[in-house]
């Protein structure tokens, strides 16, 4: 499958083309964009994206065991509870295929408008939802159906903003201009997170599990209407159709992509399975370990991981500069690596007291924000640019299911039966797809340069 790659511009004849680009925006007088001004896009527009995501996720521990699960114990309502958690990431690659053809039909802002209010409707009915106590298994099946809404809306409302980053970054400073667009993860979940804490710990928790648990998800429609505008003004703007133009980056079709790019997408996504695999892991898993054995308070926990947020934060700026010193690629091997070591400590960790699973949570942030600040478009290269930006896409949706979507349900199901060592067997195998398809795509590379 090395032919794939044959048609790609080399860096040499890329930035070539690059500049004669950007002197003809700059001879017809249009505005010469800078990566800064594309990172800031990206950065408003996706952290309103994660604060839905870690909105729901929260919940799914601390909220929905109780509210649409009652009628079980705790560990069999959070299992419930995360099976359908998982349903947005199996129905996310359907979003992607179905808002490609809407955008080639109607163009990319009437694409972005439906999915961001489809993604706030979908996140905003579940704050109206009925508990199981009033409604049965109606309630249950409404909150299934407004995640799969969700899963279609986070997979439509891909613009391409993150590749078009990554492209136009400077050829020293790719590294770190790619973690940028990462950074919205640790904001909304820090968002999120706080938002939660602050209603846990201020009012009872019978008002809390009655009715505050709602405004959250209230919240998130509003946030949703800032980050569509931060985005359109982006997206919609003359110069940036241009760049876009420039850089081919326009859908094509799902059946295409498999038939001639199946192979580049399936190696993009494990080479991120690291990263993936470990996200749900240090972020959702604990707080339903946690909160099932009653080791610590949620309020408690939800501050250690806040704190985490913040380390992880630190650590993507970090992955950004030893990026740009030693490669994208050795970057996130190496988040593999340490991934794979921090594995194997994980159950005792876990396993042990307070100070124990902190340490588990705070480290598990900073690999996090290491490993996930290079996972974007690391193996993307390899598409045919015409096919980059649907490929991103896709490459990112197959990330997900495969690495994340199950991986707080398998966790907690595992280590409740078999003990924590589970983790470890989950993280490991995730650290040996990413280097195993990392030294794959270095073969891959390897060859389209050798042929060209």
């Amino acid at each position: 499958m090395a032919e794939h790659t044959l048609n790609a511009p080399v860096p040499g004849v890329r930035a070539q083309r690059d500049d004669r680009a950007r002197a003809a925006r700059e001879a017809a007088g249009h505005e010469t964009v800078t990566p800064g001004d594309i990172a800031v896009g990206v950065i408003i527009g996706r952290t309103s994206e994660f604060f839905d995501f870690f909105t729901y996720g929260i919940a799914s521990v601390i909220v929905f065991p109780q509210v649409f699960f009652p009628f079980v114990d705790a560990f069999t309502g959070t299992m419930y509870s995360f099976a359908i958690f998982a349903l947005a990431f199996i129905f996310r690659p359907l979003g992607t295929t179905l808002f490609m053809h809407i955008q080639k039909l109607w163009g990319r802002g009437v694409k972005l408008t439906a999915a961001l209010f489809l993604l706030g409707t979908a996140t905003a009915g579940i704050a109206f939802l009925p508990s199981y106590e009033t409604s049965g298994a109606h309630a249950i099946l409404l909150l299934a159906i407004f995640r799969c809404i969700q899963g279609i809306a986070y997979g439509g409302s891909w613009d391409g903003l993150p590749s078009l980053l990554a492209l136009n970054a400077p050829a020293k400073k790719r590294g770190w201009y790619s973690m940028m667009g990462q950074l919205a993860a640790p904001l909304g979940f820090l968002v999120a997170g706080a938002l939660f804490l602050y209603l846990h710990t201020r009012l009872e928790p019978q008002d809390f599990l009655t009715w505050a648990w709602r405004f959250p998800f209230y919240v998130a429609f509003a946030i949703n209407v800032v980050g569509l505008f931060a985005r359109l003004r982006l997206v919609l703007a003359n110069e940036y159709t241009q760049m876009l133009e420039d850089r081919e980056l326009k859908p094509i079709g799902t059946v295409q992509m498999a038939r001639t790019q199946g192979y580049n997408l399936f190696i993009g996504a494990f080479a991120s399975l690291s990263s993936y695999a470990l996200f749900h892991l240090v972020t959702i898993f604990p707080l339903s370990w946690i909160a099932i054995h009653h080791s610590q308070a949620i309020p408690d926990v939800l501050i250690i991981e806040l704190i985490g947020a913040v380390i992880g934060l630190a650590f993507m700026f970090l992955s950004g500069m030893i990026a740009d010193r030693i490669g994208r690629r050795s970057t996130l091997g190496l988040g593999a690596v340490l991934t794979a070591a921090f594995a194997l400590v994980s159950p005792w960790l876990l396993g042990g007291g307070t100070m124990s699973q902190d340490a588990f949570i705070l480290i598990g942030f900073a690999l996090l924000g290491f490993s996930y600040g290079q996972s974007s478009g690391t193996a993307t290269a390899n598409f045919l640019p015409s096919c980059r930006y649907t490929g991103a896409a896709l490459t990112t949706d197959l990330a997900w299911l495969i690495g994340a979507a199950f991986a707080p349900l398998v966790a907690l199901g595992v280590s409740t039966r078999f003990g924590l060592a589970g983790i470890s067997l989950y993280l490991l195998s995730g650290a040996a797809c990413t280097l195993l398809a990392l030294r794959i795509n270095r073969r891959v590379r390897h060859s389209g340069r050798a042929a060209a």
